[in-house]
């Protein structure tokens, strides 16, 4: 079982392992929430999975370090993994699936482990670690539902209330349940007036609706970017514990989780990768009642494929009000052109891009569907733009 007593001796056993890492105010995310960010994206090996994953492999015994490790995982538990067995000479292998990031699956083999990689989601990928385990008889270690994982994972509710003594709010990212298990576990123990949140991303709730089910329940599919929660079943272990020790969970749009990407790139210089970045697209986008609270919001990971990274930041800030496309109506004639853009520049806004159809079998023969793209400030903005437009007797088809 799960216990105090065993988060503080995991603990003891992560000092000279896992960071501490930082608790810093964020004062421009949201002006209405004493918020701070519990940056785990900064731990060794970008995520908080070095925790849970170190402190179970340690409490293995000779026999079974001798017989090998197994793992399953989209990329942050593999290097948790890989980095443990590595420092303490076990061999590890682990099963990933095949769309997890390419950086995540290069850095779990620099860590150490020999990486199987399985077409499909997570679960496929924990289907064949299971296979290879009965066949090879070395030890299976879950990423989220073991009790000596989500103890390791714990240490980060004690850190917390070590941190911010007087936190009203914590909120914590939902993939598998591990990490708010274990943090809502240590903080509900020590501090019952806390209150705990979780969010999941809105295309792979396997928690939130199990909650509401009222059972562990299973997703036909998942489809995310946030590939380190895209989790088809929570474990039987954790919707125990988030079923008894969690307040709420809540989920989150990929639009909104690419905003509060960008928020943290742009406001607090740091990189969260889309499941790091849940909790504080929950709070961002007002989806808790932490309004006036003194709150933290975990990251959890920030382990992003720049590829991704660059498609998100474009997301982010569509989803923004930071950039914008108005398709225009106008006459085929000299100087329309100009007339949009000089009421766009006198707006404060930017053309980043022209295009001119002419061709749509829907217009009138003397005219022209022009396509434009401009940097904005705001949402604000963008709609001031359309009305400057509009009065100027140009027709925004969209």
């Amino acid at each position: 079982m799960v216990s105090l007593d065993k988060i503080y001796r995991a603990a003891f056993v992560l000092r000279d392992v896992a960071r501490q890492t930082d608790l810093i105010r964020a004062e421009k995310l949201c002006p209405d929430v004493e918020l701070y960010l519990k940056t785990e994206n900064l731990q060794r090996t970008g995520s908080f999975k070095l925790r849970g994953a170190y402190y179970k492999i340690s409490q293995l015994t000779e026999e079974q370090k001798a017989a090998g490790i197994i793992a399953c995982s989209a990329g942050n538990h593999a290097q948790g993994v890989a980095l443990a067995a590595t420092k303490m000479g076990i061999k590890s292998v682990v099963c990933m699936p095949d769309g997890a990031p390419i950086s995540k699956v290069e850095a779990t083999k620099a860590l150490g482990a020999e990486v199987c990689l399985v077409p499909g989601a997570y679960d496929d990928a924990y289907e064949k670690a299971c296979q290879l385990q009965r066949e090879t008889g070395a030890t299976f270690i879950h990423p989220f539902d073991d009790e000596d994982v989500i103890s390791g994972q714990g240490t980060i509710g004690l850190e917390i209330l070590d941190q911010l003594p007087e936190v009203e709010a914590v909120v914590v990212p939902i993939g598998g349940g591990g990490l708010i298990a274990g943090v809502a576990y240590a903080i509900k123990n020590l501090r019952p007036d806390v209150k705990v949140y979780g969010v999941q991303a809105a295309s792979a709730p396997s928690m939130f609706n199990s909650l509401q089910e009222g059972h562990p329940a299973t997703l036909s599919g998942v489809s995310t970017f946030a590939d380190g929660i895209a989790v088809k079943r929570p474990g039987d272990r954790t919707y125990d514990l988030v079923s008894q020790f969690v307040d709420e969970v809540v989920t989150v749009s990929e639009d909104e989780i690419a905003a509060a990407i960008l928020a943290l790139i742009e406001k607090q210089k740091l990189i969260a990768e889309g499941a790091g970045a849940v909790a504080t697209a929950a709070v961002m986008f007002g989806k808790l009642p932490v309004e006036g609270k003194k709150t933290v919001c975990l990251i959890s990971g920030g382990n992003i494929d720049v590829n991704i990274l660059s498609r998100v930041i474009t997301r982010g800030l569509v989803t923004s009000g930071r950039t914008t496309t108005l398709q225009i109506a106008l006459e085929d004639k000299p100087g329309q052109l100009v007339g949009v853009s000089s009421i766009i520049s006198r707006c404060g806004g930017n053309v980043t891009s022209v295009h001119h159809e002419r061709s749509d079998a829907n217009m009138a023969i003397s005219s022209c569907f022009l396509k434009i793209g401009m940097e904005t400030r705001n949402f604000e903005q963008i709609e001031e733009i359309k009305a400057a437009l509009t009065e100027a007797g140009f027709k925004i088809v969209s």
